[in-house]
C-alpha cells in the first residue's frame, strides 16, 4: 500500500502555510494528503490554488475556514500579533475538542529562556523571561488542557536552510555592510526547515502525540555557528558583527528529546545544516 494511498483519510489545514515553515509543510505533505493552507499578505500564486485561503488573524473567522475544510489535523504555523493569536488558539482548542480531531502546535525554545544553565527536555516545566516565550507558553498550556492524544507541542530552536529568513538576513546585512549580531556565551541546538518537516510527516503517520523537541543532536555555540555558515555561505565580502553579552556566563537555549525520540533517519547533527547549504 502506498503512503499516497494509505494517508487519503486525511484532510490537513495548515494555518500559516504561505510562511517559510508552513510553505515547506505544505510542500512536504500534500502529495501524501488532501492539504490546505492559509495565506495572509494577496499572493497570486496563491489566489490561484484552490487549495490555499486568504486569512488575516486581525479580521477574519477562522470557523469559516474549518467549515469549508473540516479538517482531521490542524498544523499552526500562525505568527503575527500575539493576543489575537491567544484568542484563535482559543477557538482552535475549541473546534478540536468538539470534532476529536488533533492540532499540532509550532513552538519554541523560548518556552524555557528563563533556565540558562542547562538544555531542556520535554518534561520540565516551562518559564521564560521574553514577551515571544510567555505568548508561546500561554497556548502551550491552553493545549495540555485537551485530552493528550489531540495534540502534539513541536518545540524547536532556531530553525535554518538556504531559505531560512535567519540564512537571508545573514546575506542582506553583508550586503548592506550592517553588522551581524552573535552571542558568544549562547548555546543552543538548531535545526532545518527540510529536517521539521520529515519529523513531523513522520509524527501524522504514526499519529503520535504529546510533547516533541525537535533539535539537533549536538550543541553549538550561537558565534561560531553563525561563522561556520558564514564560511560555508563563501561570503566573499567583509563581515562585520556585533558581539551581544546578555550574561557573563555560558547560556543554554536547547530542546533535547529524552521521552519521546523519533527514529535514528530523523536525527539531525548541526554539521548537515551546513552541507545542505553548501549545495
Amino acid at each position: 500500500m502506498t503512503g499516497k494511498q494509505q494517508n487519503s483519510k486525511h484532510r490537513i489545514l495548515i494555518l500559516g502555510g504561505s510562511g517559510f515553515l508552513g510553505g515547506a509543510l505544505y510542500k512536504e505533505l500534500c502529495p501524501y494528503f488532501k492539504t490546505y493552507g492559509t495565506y495572509y499578505k494577496s499572493n497570486r500564486q496563491l489566489e490561484k490554488n484552490h487549495h490555499f485561503f486568504q486569512y488575516n488573524i486581525e479580521e477574519d473567522d477562522i470557523y469559516e475556514i474549518l467549515d469549508i475544510v473540516k479538517p482531521t489535523i490542524i498544523i499552526s504555523a500562525l505568527r503575527g500579533d500575539f493576543s489575537k493569536q491567544v484568542i484563535v488558539h482559543q477557538h482552535l482548542a475549541e473546534y478540536v475538542y468538539k470534532h476529536k480531531i488533533k492540532l499540532l502546535f509550532l513552538s519554541s525554545a523560548n518556552v524555557f529562556d528563563a533556565y540558562i544553565k542547562y538544555p531542556s527536555y520535554e518534561e520540565d516545566k516551562t518559564y521564560s523571561n521574553s514577551i515571544y516565550g510567555h505568548f508561546k507558553i500561554k497556548i502551550e498550556n491552553m493545549l495540555l488542557r485537551l485530552p493528550k492524544k489531540q495534540i502534539a507541542i513541536l518545540r524547536m530552536p532556531m530553525v535554518f536552510g538556504s531559505q531560512a529568513p535567519r540564512v537571508q538576513e545573514i546575506i542582506q546585512l553583508v550586503k548592506e555592510k550592517e553588522p551581524i549580531e552573535i552571542f558568544p556565551n549562547l548555546i543552543m541546538n538548531v535545526t532545518t526547515d527540510s529536517k521539521v518537516t520529515q519529523q513531523i510527516h513522520y509524527i501524522i503517520n504514526r499519529n503520535k502525540s504529546g510533547i516533541f523537541h525537535l533539535g539537533s543532536d549536538d550543541l553549538v555555540h550561537h558565534n561560531d555557528f553563525i561563522k561556520e555558515i558564514i564560511s560555508t555561505l563563501e561570503i566573499k565580502e567583509k563581515v562585520l558583527f556585533k558581539h551581544v553579552y546578555t550574561t557573563n556566563d555560558d547560556r543554554y537555549l536547547a530542546v533535547l528529546p529524552k521521552f519521546n525520540k523519533l527514529p535514528k533517519h530523523l536525527h539531525l547533527k548541526s554539521s548537515e545544516i551546513l552541507k545542505e547549504l553548501k549545495i
